[in-house]
């Protein structure tokens, strides 16, 4: 859809634990576009990181797994959770929750910083209490009958009432290139679209791009996104949801109207959606 849209040179650069940074990578201009978590972007923002939601993409992306000790978020008062990084998507998402529910997600839980697929094995041998996936975990854990979903993101409220992945870019990248940044969204926007509505011949683009292993389970997870949630869903009220939950517990110190003004530019997604 890049290409389509008139780019040439398009480059996709791996960046770990998300979070911090993907808003590095995007502040410094190392990438141009990220599919940033939403509660990220937020703590971001927050943190005076030059960087601008153009839309949100879908819901649904995470579940929150816990052990026999753990039978609800509650439950995780004085238990360990498994996070690639303090400050990652992982952690705030699972703070926010944390915090949904009257926990102090500092005080209240053990955060036990360990890589994604060590995470995952630890809660496999039930060193650590809850794990919050992303695909193809949850559908790995599902598989294997390893714990059981305390939340999942596409199907339980709050949460699947607004966006997990949201589409970030650099504000200065914005500024000076108004109109690549426009393609960019519109191409993003319309790959959405074919997931939606072919999600059979996206499935076997991942498996023979080598991005999954399993084409079972990768089209059972492209049909469960929702991926028409771009036209129905309000980006913004994602981006106040989650600064309303994290400024409750002081991940963040600016009001959620500051983060709108500072973090968003929707002019391109009104332009599509008209």
């Amino acid at each position: 859809m890049l290409k389509a849209e008139g780019f040439t040179d398009v480059q996709f650069v791996k960046i770990s634990a998300g979070g911090p940074q993907f808003n590095r990578a995007l502040a410094t201009g190392e990438v141009h576009f990220a599919m940033n978590a939403a509660p990220g972007h937020v703590t971001g923002v927050d943190a005076e990181v030059p960087i601008v939601a153009l839309a949100g993409l879908h819901a649904g992306c995470y579940e929150l797994f816990g052990t026999d000790r753990v039978r609800s978020i509650r439950d995780l008062k004085g238990k360990t959770v498994a996070v690639p990084g303090l400050r990652s998507g992982r952690h705030v998402f699972v703070a926010a929750m944390a915090a949904s529910v009257g926990l102090d997600p500092t005080k209240d839980i053990t955060w036990v910083v360990r890589p994604e697929g060590e995470s995952m094995r630890l809660f496999a041998e039930g060193k650590i209490d809850a794990f919050l996936g992303f695909p193809p975990e949850p559908q790995e854990l599902r598989a294997k009958k390893i714990g059981h979903v305390l939340v999942n993101t596409l199907t339980d409220r709050p949460w699947s009432q607004y966006f997990c992945c949201m589409l970030a870019a650099s504000r200065e990248f914005v500024r000076t290139s108004p109109v690549a940044t426009k393609r960019a969204l519109r191409a993003v926007l319309k790959a959405a679209d074919i997931c939606a509505l072919e999600p059979e011949r996206v499935a076997r683009l991942v498996i023979d791009r080598g991005f999954a292993q399993h084409y079972d389970s990768t089209l059972q997870l492209i049909k469960e996104l929702g991926y028409r949630q771009w036209r129905q869903y309000d980006p913004e009220e994602t981006i106040r949801f989650y600064a309303l939950r994290l400024r409750e517990v002081d991940f963040i110190k600016s009001n959620p109207q500051k983060i709108i003004a500072q973090g968003t530019d929707w002019r391109f997604l009104n332009e599509k959606r008209s």
